[in-house]
């Protein structure tokens, strides 16, 4: 026997309600600066002489494994590349979302010309944080992200020549470009970009953002 339309009607509401809840969709809405979940871990950074602006850390391995963002935490991934670094860096960010329950959204652009707009668009969306994967974006960011300073940007695999503020990279000796015309790194090495080596670039970014540890250098070589 079939339920009462009005069953059916109200059944269908409360799926709907929970189907909502449960994506975080709605990025209509302000809400205050994320908090992070955990502590950072020692040999993070010398408490005793904090990083300066457009300085470089090198954390102790891991000592950002207990920091996790809030719930439905809001990120933009604006990535552009079909090369083997970009991709392994694109899925350490997804993986990295769904194992924290991340609000995630992306945006790849169409072309060159693309760059600049689409980066606008990502911060027209008012996300918690952007996240850039691709070298190919580097020199764009540089030219957008000084005039979004209350927009927190960080970079994987690569890193801005001189950051502001609001700009954080994890970075490390294989990777290492930073644009500007100044080409590829000696020291550059595609298979470095290994799964751990991106998990670690994203999670340990997203680890000194919550911290309010910005416009710095993470540098993942071991000690």
């Amino acid at each position: 026997m079939r339920p009462p339309l009005r069953a059916v009607a109200t059944l269908a509401a409360v799926a709907a309600l929970l189907t909502g809840c449960g994506t975080g969709d709605d990025w209509s809405q302000p809400r205050p600066t994320p908090s992070p979940v955990g502590a950072l871990g020692a040999g993070f950074v010398d408490p005793t002489d904090p990083p300066k602006p457009e300085g470089t850390v090198t954390p102790r391995p891991g000592s950002w494994n207990a920091v996790h963002p809030p719930k439905d935490y809001r990120v933009v991934l604006i990535t552009t590349g079909d090369d083997g670094p970009t991709k392994a860096l694109v899925k350490a960010v997804e993986e990295w979302a769904e194992d924290e329950d991340v609000d995630l959204r992306t945006i790849v652009p169409k072309d060159a010309h693309d760059f600049v707009p689409s980066i606008d668009r990502a911060v027209k969306m008012t996300p918690d944080l952007i996240v850039s994967a691709g070298n190919d974006l580097i020199d764009p960011l540089a030219m957008v992200t000084a005039s979004h300073l209350s927009q927190q940007f960080l970079v994987v695999g690569a890193e801005v020549a001189e950051p502001t503020h609001n700009v954080t990279a994890a970075d490390w000796s294989g990777a290492s470009f930073r644009g500007e015309g100044l080409g590829m790194s000696s020291t550059y090495d595609p298979n470095s970009f290994t799964p751990e080596r991106c998990a670690a670039a994203i999670r340990a970014g997203v680890a000194a953002v919550l911290n309010n540890l910005t416009g710095i250098v993470i540098w993942l070589d071991q000690h």
